[in-house]
């Protein structure tokens, strides 16, 4: 199972110059990749080709780009020309975010999420793979061909927890990115639905990219009640919420991996027998404390160790 991280989006006019600092820590701590989620700070492809343009040997991803907002052909010039500028190493997620975001904030239709990402694949796959699309479908239209250069493939992981988003994962793209999923449901859930479909669609088998939060703390009371302050929203979200109910958590908080070194090794390595292919830590540490010094020890020797792969 391969280490990475979730970058911070850190706010401030330096904000870039400071995750890029960050995949440089990352990098030099051997991870083997390092994440941005894309909300409403810094733009995630954007961020991603500049400061994956300055820091060499590690994989960058997106964690994940909602898609209603952005046209697939728009998507794929994007994503195109940020592995152009990382030298290949661009993995992009994509997710359908939520109703609140997508209907209540932007005015989009959040109806027949599953069929509009269905859609959505249809004409960006192709694109990423150089090749012109005509999908005339019920939520999207593109007939359109690109010429932005190419370096490869640019791998596309879909945040799909649900069965249906996870059959659509696997038969189409090269795996999900999961977030608040515990290891009972990444095991019993996740990825028999996903390599099913894979399989019976005869695609590799797929990516399972596993993000949680993570603490390595003296503190478990003091993390655990942090834990739920920082990430009380994904308790609330209809999709976080499911998947915090199939785990049996009251909420964020247990399933944030929290504990003292041998306490989060386990926890990891539960994550690694459920079949996840990665385990991507979301420190949550207060910056400069003794906690985020701990975390970052602690992923640099994991991602030395065995469970590294």
């Amino acid at each position: 199972m391969r280490i990475g991280i979730i970058l911070p989006d850190p706010g401030g006019t330096d904000a870039l110059a400071r995750v890029r600092d960050a995949l440089a820590q990352a990098a030099d701590d051997g991870l083997a990749s390092a994440w941005m989620s894309n909300i409403f700070g810094l733009d995630a492809l954007t961020a991603l080709a500049v400061v994956g343009s300055q820091v060499p040997r590690i994989e960058v991803g997106t964690a994940v780009v909602p898609t209603y907002p952005r046209h697939p052909v728009a998507l794929a010039q994007q994503a195109l020309t940020a592995a152009l500028a990382t030298g290949g190493r661009l993995t992009l997620g994509i997710g359908l975010s939520h109703r609140l975001v997508i209907e209540d904030m932007f005015g989009y239709s959040f109806d027949r999420p599953v069929r509009h990402l269905s859609e959505y694949l249809s004409a960006l796959l192709p694109l990423l793979d150089g090749k012109p699309v005509d999908v005339k479908g019920e939520t999207l239209r593109a007939a359109a061909g690109l010429s932005t250069p190419r370096l490869g493939r640019v791998p596309v992981l879909v945040a799909a927890l649900g069965p249906a988003m996870l059959r659509l994962a696997g038969a189409l793209a090269d795996g999900t990115a999961l977030w608040m999923t515990g290891p009972a449901t990444i095991r019993d859930h996740t990825v028999p639905t996903i390599r099913a479909a894979a399989e019976q669609a005869g695609r590799p088998a797929p990516r399972v990219v596993a993000a949680l939060p993570v603490r390595v703390t003296g503190d478990v009371e003091g993390a655990h009640a942090a834990a739920n302050k920082i990430f009380a929203i994904y308790g609330q979200l209809p999709s976080y919420r499911a998947m915090l109910d199939r785990e049996g958590a009251a909420g964020p908080a247990d399933v944030a991996v929290i504990g003292d070194e041998q306490t989060v090794a386990a926890r990891v390595a539960e994550v690694a027998a459920a079949g996840a292919t990665d385990f991507v830590a979301a420190p949550f540490a207060p910056e400069g404390s003794e906690d985020e010094r701990r975390t970052r020890a602690f992923l640099r020797d994991l991602a030395g160790s065995g469970i590294a792969g």
